[in-house]
């Protein structure tokens, strides 16, 4: 079970979050069946989609992120609730490139920097609200740190990373949300700035075997916190059978009995956990009924 911890500095300049998403991310890797550099890209995505989520108002929230590049991988998409259970899908889960120039898996490459992340907050109520950022470097964690800046106005170090092993497992996996408050001053800038460019990479402290706070201590050395949430999260995909009849019937009358004619079984595969749900013609055309 994958671990997320909330917390602020005493200040109240800080608000961070923590998360530990190795588990997270060999679920991933599992479900799709994808190389190192595309389960990095997926892992990286679903760890902020999963911090992000935990900070959702509204039990019935929802956060999407989306970046596409146009790079080898297709778009990477990333859903999580309000509790910071997370699921993610890829275009191509078999796209790959050899190492970058500081020999790290090249998720900047497969992803692609032609493009935008978008993030959807949807509360089930009226019209989602929907940012848009360009890509960066396709980093991931370069460009949600850009999208708090440029899109939100709130100033935010975003720090991702997960670590593959030999096998093409997830060996470590986790990232970290600092983000500046109305109470910020140019002092605890300043500090933080300081801090930074010592704090190793989040999947080598996951990696060490570092807690969630014992990571808290080193992102905000010289701050003063505390913890005001723990909860455990996972990777959960909420599809089912009601909801694929939904979107079968979107597609409308005429659509809908062409595939009952055409085909004695219609097929709907889930991108998410990859679960087959289907349906013979009758039921297909009884769907068609309902969409008139």
């Amino acid at each position: 079970m994958a671990k997320l911890t909330r917390a602020i500095t005493t200040d109240g300049a800080i608000l961070a979050t923590v998360l530990n998403s190795t588990d997270m991310c060999q679920r991933a890797h599992e479900i799709h069946g994808s190389s190192a550099t595309a389960t990095a890209a997926m892992g990286r995505l679903m760890t902020a989609a999963s911090m992000m989520g935990a900070a959702l108002k509204n039990d019935n929230d929802t956060i999407t992120l989306r970046i596409s590049g146009k790079g080898p991988a297709g778009a990477v998409i990333a859903v999580s609730d309000a509790f910071g259970n997370a699921k993610v899908t890829i275009g191509n889960p078999y796209a790959d490139l050899p190492p970058n120039s500081k020999g790290k898996l090249d998720v900047g490459g497969i992803v692609g920097t032609d493009g935008f992340l978008s993030v959807i907050r949807d509360s089930g109520e009226g019209e989602p609200q929907t940012g848009y950022s360009p890509i960066v470097s396709g980093e991931i964690g370069d460009d949600i740190t850009y999208f708090f800046a440029n899109s939100e106005q709130v100033p935010t170090v975003c720090a991702l990373g997960v670590l593959v092993d030999t096998d093409l497992s997830a060996a470590a996996a986790g990232g970290y949300l600092l983000q500046l408050l109305p109470g910020a001053d140019d002092e605890t800038i300043d500090k933080l700035e300081k801090v930074m460019p010592t704090v190793a990479p989040v999947s080598t402290l996951v990696n060490e075997g570092l807690s969630n706070k014992e990571i808290l201590d080193r992102a905000l050395e010289g701050f003063e916190y505390e913890i005001i949430e723990e909860r455990d999260v996972e990777y959960r995909c909420d599809c089912s059978r009601e909801r694929v009849e939904r979107v079968l019937i979107s597609l409308g009358y005429d659509e809908l009995i062409r595939l009952s004619t055409e085909q004695d079984t219609t097929s709907v595969e889930c991108h998410f956990c990859e679960k087959i749900y289907d349906f013979s013609a009758k039921e297909v055309e009884n769907l068609a009924k309902k969409s008139k």
